[in-house]
């Protein structure tokens, strides 16, 4: 890996925006060399329209999905799971954020919901930020075509990265949950899936990160049983239907949080890729 220097190699007065900006960029020019959109309907969209946005659809306004964001109970261990297990690279950290205006900006829906239900914020994880008994610290990693924010929330007297979380994690992290969400990961074509799980649990368990379990694709009612199945039940490959070509498994990371990995072949590659190609002719007309 590049050195914490040369990761956050950002010209002097460049600011946080300006910087995300660029990955956003960055990450689409990823999509485009990774084949999951057409050159020729990047192409057709222009660089700059002379319809005022501000009064168009929301759609029009958008660039895509700029990244996702996990909170993490260790840092330091999310971080290395993301850069040296999977292999992203740092865009940037920043942290020890605290004050009136970031707990404003990010807890005011929580606050409220505790004014109403006239209960103590911290027993519905509101950190207080604005006193700055807690902190914010952040770090972006960059894929392909995505970019990962992980997020930690620490008592001041905590030390950054290496610190306790402020809050326990949730104990039960079902993907049926309403408002669950988790990170897909999309691997290349021509990977070995099975092998793919297999090297991902044996490279986390040797950093003992022993929480990185993937699911398999027949019935397992132990851990043992799990650990003991064939490496071809280390993915749901669909071969009928609308998603024939696609193939899948659950997995949780090293935080506990809900992973997916997929590989999508012909032909349903081509029903995302036609999908994709409307969507850029659509936002052409911006």
């Amino acid at each position: 890996m590049a050195s914490e220097d040369e990761q956050q190699d950002v010209p002097a007065g460049t600011s946080r925006r300006e910087v995300m900006r660029t990955i956003g960029a960055a990450t689409l020019a990823g999509i485009v060399s990774a084949g999951g959109v057409s050159e020729s309907a990047l192409a057709a969209t222009p660089a700059s329209s002379t319809r005022n946005r501000d009064n168009g659809p929301l759609a029009f306004r958008l660039q895509g999905v700029q990244h996702f964001g996990l909170t993490v109970h260790n840092m330091d261990r999310a971080f290395e799971f993301y850069t040296e297990v999977l292999g992203g690279t740092e865009v940037m950290r920043d942290g020890d954020f605290h004050g009136d205006k970031i707990q404003n900006t990010i807890m005011a829906d929580q606050e409220i919901l505790a004014n109403e239900e006239k209960v103590d914020p911290r027993t519905i994880g509101v950190p207080d930020l604005r006193e700055g008994d807690q902190r914010l610290d952040v770090r972006f990693v960059a894929f392909d075509n995505v970019v990962i924010e992980l997020l930690q929330y620490r008592d001041a007297t905590q030390p950054q990265g290496t610190g306790d979380s402020w809050a326990e994690p949730r104990d039960h992290m079902s993907p049926a949950y309403p408002r669950s969400m988790h990170i897909c990961f999309y691997i290349r074509d021509d990977v070995n899936f099975n092998k793919f799980i297999a090297d991902l649990e044996a490279e986390s368990a040797r950093r003992g990160m022993t929480q990185v379990r993937a699911n398999r694709t027949i019935r397992v009612q132990t851990e043992q049983e799990r650990k003991s199945a064939p490496i071809t039940a280390n993915t749901n490959k669909i071969t009928e239907g609308k998603s024939n070509g696609w193939s899948l498994i659950y997995c949780k990371g090293p935080e506990g949080e809900q992973l997916e990995f997929v590989q999508a072949l012909a032909p349903v590659k081509q029903v995302f890729d036609h999908a994709y190609e409307t969507h850029h002719r659509k936002m052409a007309g911006a």
